[in-house]
C-alpha cells in the first residue's frame, strides 16, 4: 500500500509541475486545454505560477526523476524473457531516460540535454529499487499479461504525454 502512496504522490506531483509550468504545448497541458478551454487553464496557470513559484531546476528536472522513481517501483517483479534471457525491468527506465537525454544530446528528439537530469535519474532509480527485497516473485510481464503490467506499461508509455508539439 505504502508503494502505491508512494506512485501516487510522485505522479500528481509531476502532473501539477507540467500542468501549471510547463509549455502549453506539451501533450498533457494540449489535453487539458481541449477539456477546459484555453482561457480557464490560462487563468488557473496563472494563479499557480503567482502563488508558488518554482525554481526552473525543479521544472524541468524533477519530473523526470520522479517518473524514474515511479517506473523503477512498478517493473521490480518484473522481467523479459527474450529467448533463454531473463533480462530485469528494473534496469529499463533508467536506461530508456539516460538514453533519452543522449537522444536530446544528438538532436534525434526534442529538448535539451542536461547532466543534472542524468544525475537525478540515477538518484530517483536509487531510491526506488529495493535491495533488501530479495524475495519479491519474478513474473514474466507478458506471459500472463496482469493488470500490475498494464499499470506499469501504462506509466511507462505515460512519457509521451511529456512531448511537446511542434
Amino acid at each position: 500500500m505504502r508503494r502505491i502512496v508512494s506512485i501516487a504522490i510522485a505522479l500528481s506531483l509531476s502532473l501539477f509541475i507540467y500542468l501549471f509550468y510547463r509549455s502549453e504545448k506539451t501533450v498533457v497541458n494540449e489535453l487539458m486545454i481541449f477539456i477546459i478551454s484555453f482561457d480557464t487553464y490560462s487563468a488557473m496557470r496563472s494563479n499557480v505560477i503567482a502563488m508558488i513559484a518554482l525554481p526552473e531546476s525543479i521544472v524541468f528536472s524533477l519530473p523526470g526523476g520522479l517518473w524514474i522513481f515511479c517506473v523503477t517501483m512498478l517493473s521490480q517483479q518484473f522481467y523479459l524473457k527474450i529467448g533463454e534471457q531473463k533480462i530485469p525491468l528494473v534496469i529499463v527506465p533508467v536506461l530508456f531516460a539516460i538514453g533519452l537525454e543522449f537522444c536530446q544530446l544528438l538532436h534525434v528528439t526534442n529538448g535539451r540535454f542536461d547532466v543534472w537530469d542524468i544525475v537525478l535519474y540515477l538518484l530517483f532509480w536509487l531510491i526506488a529499487c529495493d535491495p533488501f527485497d530479495s524475495e519479491r516473485p519474478q513474473q514474466n510481464m507478458l506471459f500472463p499479461f496482469t493488470l500490475h503490467s498494464f499499470i506499469f506499461l501504462a506509466c511507462f508509455l505515460s512519457v509521451y504525454l511529456a512531448h511537446v508539439s511542434q
